[in-house]
């Protein structure tokens, strides 16, 4: 990985929910932070080589302060258990990368649905809208209220934009009840874990392409490959060709021949990798782009994503 590392402190931790913290990281100098926009997520390195990508979720407009909310995992596969174990104020942590695959566009109308942790991408883009005099409205899934972090932040919007449904309470949410109040001009925020996700997809199967826009914290299932053989990779800045075969990934093929490739995850979850395409068929595996970017046929995430055709071009 070859993003350039910089330092931060936790400069504030706080309690938001049952098994939710929140931190503050400022730079240890007290010089201003790098710029970011609603969707953002940072790359944080928590020890023994463990890199963990979370959402920004503060206010855009501070410099001095970034905001991270982290939810405690049993299952957690490192990162959970570091924030919540290791991270206290004055805790040193080195960030990587800066990057937005969640980008918030301009829309007429907005709905946002959040699952448990996934609210915090969506938090800086609910005041956006709501400064923009935009039409919202967020409906956001968790076990119970004392689960559902950030709630105290709902609290200065009006009350009919917000629709909680605690588990306990309310059961499962109806995705297709919920999706109903789109209409034309609606973009569609969505963000959680994957069994929420699906549940969303399905209700927005018949929407346009361009409406639904996803983050997602773990990569999809995997699904067996569209070419299940070797494939030929060029490199059109070199001309040079090498072979991918089918127990190696791109990234690593790449890395073998010297290729200077940025990455981090390896799971097609970050967006470190993204590589521009100029000829073939990708065969998508990554959980970054959207269907619009997918059918698009011009990006790839090459830690995960694969040739769906013998011969694969990218700009590299």
């Amino acid at each position: 990985m070859t993003d350039s590392p910089f330092n931060l402190v936790v400069s504030g931790r706080h309690v938001t929910a049952d098994d939710v913290v929140s931190l503050e990281l400022r730079d240890p100098s007290g010089s201003p932070l790098p710029v970011w926009l609603p969707g953002a997520h940072l790359d944080l390195e928590l020890g023994d080589g463990l890199i963990r990508q979370y959402s920004l979720c503060g206010d855009p407009a501070d410099r001095d302060t970034y905001r991270i909310g982290v939810l405690w995992e049993a299952e957690s596969r490192g990162g959970s258990h570091y924030v919540h174990e290791k991270l206290f104020p004055g805790a040193a942590v080195i960030a990587r990368g800066l990057r937005n695959h969640f980008e918030f566009l301009e829309a007429e109308r907005y709905l946002f649905i959040a699952g448990g942790i996934g609210i915090t991408p969506l938090l800086p883009m609910i005041a956006v809208a709501s400064s923009r005099k935009a039409q919202w409205r967020l409906v956001y899934c968790g076990r119970s209220r004392a689960s559902m972090g950030f709630r105290a932040d709902l609290d200065a919007y009006p009350a009919e934009n917000v629709t909680l449904y605690p588990r306990d309470e309310t059961g499962r949410a109806d995705m297709a009840d919920v999706v109903a109040w789109w209409e034309p001009g609606t973009l569609v925020y969505c963000c959680g874990p994957e069994r929420f996700l699906s549940a969303v997809e399905k209700a927005c199967a018949a929407m346009p392409l361009e409406t639904l826009r996803v983050e997602r914290f773990t990569p999809r299932e995997m699904t067996a490959p569209t070419l299940t053989g070797s494939f030929e990779l060029v490199l059109a800045r070199t001309g040079a060709t090498v072979a991918v075969p089918p127990n190696r990934s791109i990234l690593e093929v790449l890395l073998d021949h010297g290729v200077d490739v940025d990455y981090a995850c390896e799971e097609g979850t970050c967006g470190s990798c993204e590589t521009s395409v100029l000829a073939g068929k990708v065969d998508h595996r990554c959980s970054v782009l959207s269907a619009e970017e997918r059918a698009a046929q011009d990006l790839m995430m090459v830690c995960v994503s694969r040739s769906a055709e013998e011969i694969l071009t990218l700009d590299i």
